[in-house]
């Protein structure tokens, strides 16, 4: 049991910016593990968010509580897959073979790319939670938070990390990952489904563009990056929001 307690906090320590007990470090073994609970950080994050909608909106418009709720997020995971996102845009933008995009990536400094893309990805977000009836809305959030990370975890579990060597700027939690994390970071990741019954049609706009971007990374680098996972957390994110705002219209 403190095996696990300790994985579980080696999750949180690497994904969010919430404080740790101080035996908690990066062991490789740990990290690998502690991909089970990935799904559980959106649980995590999205209740953050989802909390501090709820209390903005006793007294403030929708629009900016939901506003709040996004900063809330971004504070709680200081920009981790935000950031991710931000160096994919770059990465791809300005590179044509997979060492430049590979080398763009690992560069901290964030180029028009990345500026534009992370600016359009968040206006993208704020809009369409606004469109979202507000009675639904903080299971929204954490289904979306919780759903995103299973999708990367998909990623890890279907595909292969491609940096040759451990001077990445930010690696993965893990580059193998079994059964025996995969089963409960699916459990973790569709459980909050349940409270949204028939929207839960909504997962399908994310599992089509995970795809995608699956072949799309194939095809560039062979595989992914830390980077890599993040952009896929964000984007999926969002395009579960486009697909409950699509059923909530058509069902």
């Amino acid at each position: 049991m403190k095996k696990e307690i300790d994985i579980f906090f080696t999750a949180l320590m690497f994904y969010t910016r919430i404080p740790c007990p101080p035996n908690i470090t990066h062991d490789p073994d740990y990290l690998n593990k502690a991909t089970r609970y990935f799904p559980m950080m959106g649980w995590i994050v999205g209740g953050i968010c989802a909390l501090i909608y709820w209390l903005s909106a006793q007294v403030f418009s929708t629009p900016i509580s939901i506003l709040l709720s996004m900063v809330a997020g971004i504070l709680t995971t200081g920009a981790f897959h935000e950031d991710g996102f931000a160096d994919v845009c770059d990465g791809f933008g300005g590179g044509w073979t997979k060492e430049k995009i590979l080398e763009i990536m690992k560069d901290s400094r964030t180029g028009a790319y990345g500026a534009i893309g992370i600016g359009l990805l968040l206006l993208f977000k704020f809009i369409a939670l606004t469109e979202i009836p507000v009675s639904q809305m903080c299971i929204v959030i954490i289904a979306a938070h919780s759903f995103s990370r299973l999708c990367s975890v998909g990623m890890v579990a279907s595909s292969v990390y491609v940096r040759e060597n451990d001077d990445a700027k930010a690696k993965p939690l893990a580059k193998i990952i079994t059964m025996k994390e995969i089963i409960p970071a699916v459990i973790f990741g569709v459980t909050p489904l349940l409270l949204i019954g028939k929207f839960s049609i909504a997962i399908i706009l994310p599992i089509v563009l995970l795809i995608y971007m699956r072949s799309y990374f194939h095809k560039w680098i062979g595989g992914y990056t830390g980077d890599c996972l993040g952009t896929i957390q964000q984007v999926t994110e969002l395009m579960f929001y486009l697909g409950i705002l699509a059923a909530w219209k058509f069902i």
